[in-house]
């Protein structure tokens, strides 16, 4: 089950991850973001180091290095 954050609105935030292509470099990058449904494949728990604020303005979480 992903990792799963209510924000100070009461609106549900699921931690997602993937492994992407950098364009100019060809590397690969694992990259985290949020999303408001719960995804089978990507969903994960939330990773050694980091923590979750929010931004002021609108309320949506970010993961942060701790």
């Amino acid at each position: 089950m992903a990792y799963l954050h209510t924000n100070s609105k009461g609106t549900k935030y699921y931690l997602n991850s993937k492994e992407i292509t950098l364009r100019g470099s060809g590397k690969t990058q694992k990259i985290f973001y949020f999303s408001r449904d719960e995804r089978n494949n990507t969903g994960i728990d939330m990773p050694d180091g980091y923590q979750v604020v929010e931004s002021k303005k609108t309320g949506l979480p970010v993961l942060r290095k701790s």
